[in-house]
């Protein structure tokens, strides 16, 4: 495996890699959530490139930047592992944003709901970043996981509007035994908020089991999920969403296919969760895969 430090590393790097390329972008302090995407880039394409970056432009001012995690020689070794080639990890935030950076890539509609609505910022940092890695390392595949369902969703936008050569594949959320949706951030939580945590997993089987048992109307569905959360003391609701997601809207009535996603505080930790119903359903309409 080989470490790019700069984007010249990188770009000279990156020339000599077999096509096609598969590429998993993330923030580090990995957990199998990450490497079961660097897994599957490796098994499908013939080169597999991630990416370690703690992208400041999608934290706002009273968010976790700082405190965020990092761990660079563990994940390494970690990627390492998972058969990953080549690993972009910017020696300092100047290597991707140098002094008197100006250009931003703006995504409206999705991205001015849920998360977007919560933190105004983050998804024009998210897009510009993204935007930023796939012009460096030119994949044809990007791997991302559906716990992050709206970015995905963000990412599918780019590159359908910019014309990127590229395969989105949205991967399946991988959890802990107790149903946790494995994330960077539950390292945050304390022995009882960890113990809390699962809530948000239990919130969403009882939307699939109200989908099952017949309900479609979305804000009984919205009303029932509130309700268990607000019963765990810990938990703080800050969004349950039943919309189609397509456009993120919420409909009055449940169409063919339905994106349910919370975002929920338990402490002072933020963590998001969703599923898809019918249950099994693909968050994207279509399915892809490396060739």
């Amino acid at each position: 495996m080989r470490l790019a430090r700069s984007i010249s590393e990188l770009r000279a790097l990156r020339a000599g890699l077999p096509e096609p390329v598969g590429f998993v972008p993330t923030m580090g302090f990995l957990h199998e959530g990450h490497l079961s995407l660097a897994r599957r880039a490796h098994k499908e394409c013939a080169s597999a490139v991630a990416s370690i970056f703690v992208n400041p432009t999608q934290f706002s001012p009273t968010e976790d930047l700082a405190a965020y995690p990092r761990d660079l020689d563990r994940d390494l070794a970690m990627l390492e592992s998972a058969g990953t080639d080549l690993v972009f990890a910017p020696a300092s935030d100047a290597e991707v944003y140098p002094p008197g950076y100006a250009t931003w890539v703006t995504i409206g509609g999705i991205t001015e709901r849920l998360e977007g609505a919560s933190r105004p910022t983050h998804f024009r940092g998210v897009a510009t970043v993204v935007a930023k890695l796939f012009l460096l390392v030119r994949p044809q595949h990007a791997y991302f996981g559906q716990k992050d369902a709206q970015q995905a969703l963000v990412v599918d936008r780019l590159i359908a509007d910019l014309n990127f050569p590229i395969e989105l594949v949205v991967a399946p959320t991988v959890r802990e035994p107790d149903g946790l949706a494995m994330s960077s951030r539950n390292t945050y939580l304390s022995p009882a908020e960890r113990s809390a945590a699962p809530v948000l997993r239990r919130a969403l089987d009882l939307a699939e089991f109200l989908w099952k048992s017949g309900e479609r109307n979305a804000a009984r569905i919205r009303s029932a999920m509130t309700y268990l959360l607000d019963a765990e003391p810990l938990a703080r609701v800050d969004y349950v969403s039943v919309a189609d997601p397509s456009t993120l809207q919420e409909p009055e009535t449940l169409g063919p296919r339905t994106l349910v996603s919370l975002a929920v505080r338990i402490g002072k930790t933020r963590l998001i969760d969703n599923t898809v119903l019918p249950p099994g359903s693909p968050l994207l309409e279509r399915r892809t895969s490396c060739s």
